[in-house]
């Protein structure tokens, strides 16, 4: 049985034809956030509900504990100097792993009050952290701490480190959960996961332009639905092909909002992320485990693209 349900040849051109989904390690509770740090050739991840994050050895293919005690940690990126930025669920806060080993709070507040429970994030090319804040980390003790919420309502946040500026630049979602920006950095796409809260309401992709001053954003409206459970996170490729988590695969969507393909996943799928020396390489976080597969693209924002990689 194949990996891949191909809908569009224009998926067919994104897959390596024998490379083979792989199952690299089994034992989370909930699977999220993956990161490639590329100076370490590692790979790591959250395990939110045992509070640690998990190491991928990507030259001996062995996974061990990085951290424990991390403050119930999701998603995670890189910002400019390789660096791992992370969303805190207990913490309520967007955090910064510095080169010296230590967890560096970031920003934990807008206008006096605690975020929610920040849950993936991205940088900028222009070095501004933006992050979504849904309250799934302040509902329960499982993935952080029941606490009320501050703010009142869950969004999109734009953080500037060099003025210490932070400001809410999306406000008419539900639940902001995954988020990505185009190649061109002119789209934001965020997904709303508001269904969890609210029946009968979109399990979308939204797309939002961004305003040449890049602080606020108009809705263009739904990107994207999802009939298998609902997209959490997602990643851009250069070709701006979306990559996104569902309930049974990873569904690939093109520019035009086209679904042309899935990577089938026995598993639940929370998050995806482009690694490994090429950037060629898909790492999946689903549920229980960690998969990966090579693909025929690489990452928005990571240089030239390389060509057909063999696996």
């Amino acid at each position: 049985m194949s990996d891949y349900e191909i809908l569009d040849d224009r998926f067919r051109k994104l897959t390596i034809g024998h490379a083979k989904l792989e199952r690299l390690w089994t034992g989370s509770r909930w699977a999220e956030g993956p990161v490639y740090v590329p100076a370490a050739r590692h790979l790591l991840w959250s395990d939110i509900p045992n509070d640690r994050l998990l190491r991928y050895d990507e030259g001996d293919g062995s996974v061990s504990v990085f951290e424990t005690h991390c403050n119930n940690q999701n998603g995670h990126t890189l910002d400019h100097e390789g660096r791992v930025v992370a969303c805190e669920h207990r913490g309520r806060r967007i955090s910064r792993l510095e080169h010296d080993g230590r967890w560096q709070p970031l920003v934990e507040t807008v206008n006096g009050k605690r975020f929610n429970s920040p849950n993936d994030v991205v940088v900028k090319s222009d070095g501004t952290i933006w992050f979504t804040d849904p309250v799934y980390g302040i509902e329960g003790h499982y993935e952080g701490t029941v606490a009320a919420s501050e703010i009142g309502g869950s969004h999109v946040y734009r953080f500037d480190e060099a003025t210490g500026a932070v400001s809410a630049v999306i406000t008419d979602l539900v639940q902001p959960n995954g988020l990505s920006f185009s190649p061109d950095e002119k789209i934001l796409y965020v997904s709303d996961t508001g269904a969890s809260h609210v029946p009968g309401l979109p399990r979308a992709i939204m797309a939002y332009d961004l305003a040449e001053d890049g602080f606020s954003a108009r809705a263009r409206g739904v990107f994207a639905e999802c009939e298998a459970g609902m997209f959490d996170g997602f990643r851009v490729d250069q070709g701006g092909n979306i990559w996104a988590s569902s309930a049974d695969s990873v569904r690939v969507h093109s520019p035009d909002s086209t679904l042309i393909g899935r990577i089938l996943v026995p598993e639940l799928v929370s998050n995806v992320c482009f690694g490994g020396p090429s950037r060629n390489r898909l790492y999946i976080t689903a549920q229980t485990s960690l998969y990966a597969v090579y693909v025929n693209a690489q990452p928005a924002g990571s240089g030239p693209a390389v060509g057909t990689i063999s696996a």
